[in-house]
C-alpha cells in the first residue's frame, strides 16, 4: 500500500500513532505540528517512507492557510484532522483568547483543510478525510452533574460529527470517504498539557484509536466510537437525530401555544 497522507497534530498522541501506521503502511507523509524538533525526529527515524515536517500552528488563521495550501496543492490520498487543544472549563471561566484556540483548531482548521482537499479527491475519484472527534459530542444532554464542564470543547467536537456526517452524504458514490473517530479518555499527552492529571482513569491507547478509525472505515462507519461495543447505541442516536429533524412542522407545536 502506498499513498501520500497528511496528519495534522502529528507531534504526539493520536496524531503520531496514525502517522506511525501510515508510514508502515508505505504512505509517504506531510507532517504537521507545532513541535518542529519532534517533527524532524519524526522524519529522521523512518528514512523508509518520505517525510515532509511542516511547522505550524493550526490556533492561528495564518497556520491554519498554510496547511491549507499543502492540502489544495498535493495529492492528497489521506487527511487526518487530529490537531487538538483542551482547554477544559465553562464558558464563562474560558478567556476569549483560549475559546478562539479551540474554535480555530477543531473547527475552522478541519473545515478549511477539509474544504482545500476534497476538491482534489473528488477530480482523481479517491481520497479518505478522517476527523478525530470524541465522545464527548455526545455529552450535550448531560445535566449539571456532568464535570468538568467544557461547552466550547463539546460544541466543536458536535460540530466535526454533524459536519462529517453531511460532507459524507455530499461525497456519496464518488470514491472520497469522509469519517469520524469519537475516541473517550485516551492515554496521550493531551490532558497533561493542561495540568490534569488522569493516571488513575482507564484510558484508550492511542494506537487502539487509530485501529478503531481505520476498521471503522473498512466497516463503512462514518462516525467510529473505538470504546463503544455496542454499535447500535450510535445508530439509535443518529437514528433520533434523524426523527427530530422529519418531525418538524411550520405549524407551531401544540406546547408552545397560550393555554
Amino acid at each position: 500500500m502506498s499513498g501520500l497522507a497528511l496528519i495534522t497534530g502529528a507531534t504526539s498522541g493520536i496524531g503520531a500513532a496514525f502517522a506511525e501506521r501510515f508510514a508502515a503502511d508505505g504512505y509517504d507523509l506531510i507532517l504537521v505540528g507545532r513541535r518542529a524538533e519532534r517533527l524532524q525526529r519524526f522524519a529522521a527515524d523512518h528514512p523508509e517512507v518520505a517525510v515532509r515536517p511542516v511547522a505550524a500552528d493550526l490556533a492561528t488563521e495564518e497556520g491554519i492557510a498554510a496547511v491549507a495550501a499543502h492540502c489544495a496543492d498535493e495529492p492528497l490520498d489521506v487527511l487526518v484532522n487530529n490537531a487538538g487543544v483542551a482547554h477544559y472549563m465553562p464558558l464563562a471561566d474560558l478567556p476569549a483568547a483560549k475559546a478562539r484556540e479551540v474554535v480555530n483548531v477543531k473547527v475552522l482548521a478541519p473545515t478549511q483543510l477539509a474544504r482545500a482537499a476534497v476538491g482534489g479527491m473528488l477530480a482523481r475519484r479517491s481520497g479518505t478525510v478522517v476527523n478525530v472527534a470524541g465522545m464527548l459530542a455526545f455529552s450535550g444532554p448531560a445535566d449539571a452533574g456532568f464535570m468538568p464542564r467544557r461547552a466550547v470543547y463539546a460544541g466543536a467536537l458536535a460540530y466535526l460529527v454533524a459536519m462529517t456526517q453531511t460532507l459524507a452524504a455530499e461525497v456519496a458514490g464518488s470514491g472520497v470517504r469522509v469519517h469520524a473517530v469519537c475516541p473517550g479518555v485516551v492515554a496521550t499527552e493531551f490532558h497533561s498539557v493542561q495540568g490534569m492529571d488522569l493516571s488513575a482513569v482507564p484510558r484508550m491507547s492511542a494506537q487502539d484509536v487509530v485501529t478503531g478509525a481505520l476498521r471503522g472505515l473498512e466497516l463503512g462507519e462514518t462516525v467510529s466510537a473505538p470504546g463503544v461495543e455496542d454499535y447500535r447505541l450510535l445508530q439509535d442516536a443518529f437514528a433520533a437525530d434523524l426523527a427530530a429533524f422529519g418531525g418538524q412542522r411550520p405549524e407551531l407545536a401544540s406546547r408552545y401555544r397560550a393555554g
